[in-house]
This record gives C-alpha cells, structure tokens and sequence, in this order.
C-alpha cells in the first residue's frame, strides 16, 4: 500500500486462495470489495463500481468532484481490500515525467547509468489532481495507460498486471487547472463524477469522524483485503467469455455513429470509444451474475464510458447544452434491439 509520502508497499495477506480463483468466488470477492470500502468512505458506489469495471476490463477510470468528496480515500480503501500494491502520485505544476515514469540515473558504484523505477510501476498509481500539472507532464501517462509499458532513453520497460491508473480531478472551472487534451481523456476507460454526498450521508461523514474516524487509519476503521489479484485475474478471464449478440454490436455501434451526426458535437464517439462501450458492458454483464450483455447493460454504462469523449460546440455550449443531455439524445434516436 502507499503511505503519506507516496512510496509503495505491500499489503497483508488477502482471504481469498493461493491458486486460481473460481470465476463465482472472484465475483463475490469484488461484491465484498464494495462493502470494504464502504467502512471509510460513504456513499458514492457508482465510483466503486467503476473501479472494479476498470480493473475487470483491463482500462483505466477519471474520478472528478470537488475537493472533500473522498476520491483519495476511496481509491486507497479501495486498494486495501484488493491487496494490490499502489503507489499515489501529487500532480502539481512543477511535476516532471521523470516522476512518474522514472529516470536514468548515474550509479558511481557502478561507473553507469541506472534505472531508478517511478511510482508508475505498481498495480494501482493514483493520479492525484492530474489536472493540475501541464499537458507535458499529463502526457507521460500515455504509453503506460495504453501500451502498459514506459519507455526511458530508448529502452521499453513492462508494468505490473494487473495495472490501473485511477486518475483524480477538480473540475475544469477551478483555478490553477489545464484541461486534459482529448488523446488523454480518450484512454480512460471511464469517467465517473463524484457528487457532493446527500444530507442523509453528510450526516453519517460527520458522525463517524465524531466517533473517532481517522482517514489516515484504514485498519482501524477495519477496512480489510478480501479480494486480491487473482480474483481480479479470474474476473477478467470470465468477463472476456461474456457472450454478446450481433444485435447488441450493431446497438452499440449504432450509438456512437448518431453521436458523430450530432449538431450540437464537434467529436463523436471514436471506434475505440465503441470498443471501451463493449469492454464495459461486458464487465458490468459478469458482476451482475449474467454470461451475456444485454441492451440494458449498454445504457447503464454508456454514460460513464462515452461523455468525456464527447465535444460539444462552442454555440451549444452557450446555450447550457450538457454533454449528458446529448448524449441521452443520440441514443435515444437508436432503435433498441430486442
């Protein structure tokens, strides 16, 4: 697990076996990852979820909400009842790739240059506030997120697996941010928008910190491992055998080309962002107990895999168009296959 300072290290010993997890057990082993997380942070489950679809899909998820809506510490419970390790990273304006990633560096030891590994290298690496550092810096994340390998004075260096970045971010009208560029939000598998909690869970935040809550202290708030690599690893096999019907395709495909004819968008959905919908649909299909995907499936998690590859039109967004409502739109103009 990381620690305050941001280095990695290993968590305890999961519950769940030492061979290959059974497709039915990991299942319920990431069901149990949700209750987990639910000791430290209240609420916000669609988030969870969304990590879970990340990890199971082998993509990577954007978290976005105001400061004080838990995203670190739901990517870190989240993290604790997965026993992965995790390492967490502070974009700032000054960051440099090199942090990330890591660098060359001279051993006179050894008269040579030598790799000194980033953070980059573990299962999970929270991007904290990547919104918050210059395009330059955001962009080193691109070869690790997509080719799951970083590349430093010509030399290719592999990743962990499983490899998740969870990327955190202020929304875009804060001060002191730069908007991702569209490559960057195109390899996030998700994006999920992390509200300000109900009453009723602001209520419950509060009581908890009077009884004594420390976030800095998970295992006392008795957030636990219950799931752990292989049970990922067994999700993932399973959720690739989900079957999905020609109709369903042609739904999803159907989707994203009414988004490339919208007047109110200047970018669609891409190929690939039809792709990220299959990968999602899948996934939520496996956790919800089912070996295929249906129409159903496809709406659920539209939203959250295809809005932050949408580009609205300067006059539409004048008018106080969203990217929901236009999105809701596109897919409301496809038949759904039955």
């Amino acid at each position: 697990m990381s620690t305050d300072d941001g280095t990695t290290t290993q968590g305890s010993a999961g519950s769940g076996p030492s061979g290959p997890a059974r497709p039915e057990s990991a299942r319920e082993a990431l069901h149990r990852v949700k209750v987990e997380v639910g000791k430290a942070v209240v609420g916000q489950d669609a988030a969870v979820t969304g990590l879970i679809v990340a990890l199971l899909a082998r993509g990577h998820i954007l978290l976005e909400g105001v400061p004080g809506v838990a995203k670190t510490l739901m990517v870190r419970s989240f993290a604790t009842a997965l026993n992965i390790d995790t390492s967490r990273v502070q974009f700032t304006p000054d960051l440099m790739p090199g942090d990330v990633t890591g660098s060359l560096v001279y051993s006179s030891r050894a008269s040579d240059f030598e790799f000194r590994p980033g953070p980059v290298f573990t299962n999970l690496l929270l991007a904290d506030e990547i919104n918050r550092t210059p395009p330059k810096t955001q962009s080193a994340l691109l070869e690790a997120m997509e080719e799951r390998q970083v590349t430093v004075d010509g030399t290719a260096r592999r990743l962990a697996d499983p490899f998740l970045v969870a990327a955190t971010q202020n929304p875009v009208e804060y001060e002191g941010t730069y908007p991702l560029p569209e490559a960057q939000l195109d390899r996030f598998l998700l994006k999920v928008v992390l509200p300000l909690p109900p009453r009723a869970d602001e209520v419950e935040v509060l009581t908890r910190h009077a009884d004594g809550f420390d976030p800095r202290d998970l295992a006392r708030a008795g957030v636990r491992p219950v799931a752990g690599p292989e049970d990922l690893a067994a999700g993932s096999r399973a959720v690739g055998d989900v079957e999905v019907s020609p109709e369903v395709t042609g739904y999803i495909v159907d989707i994203a080309r009414a988004t490339r004819s919208s007047p109110s968008l200047q970018l669609g959905v891409s190929p690939r962002g039809a792709t990220a919908l299959l990968a999602t649909s899948r996934a939520w299909a496996w956790l919800n107990g089912r070996d295929f995907v249906t129409p159903d499936d496809v709406k659920a998690l539209a939203p959250g895999t295809l809005t932050h590859r949408l580009s609205m039109r300067p006059e539409a967004e004048l008018e106080g168009v969203s990217v929901r409502s236009v999105l809701e739109s596109a897919m409301s103009s496809v038949p759904v296959p039955r």
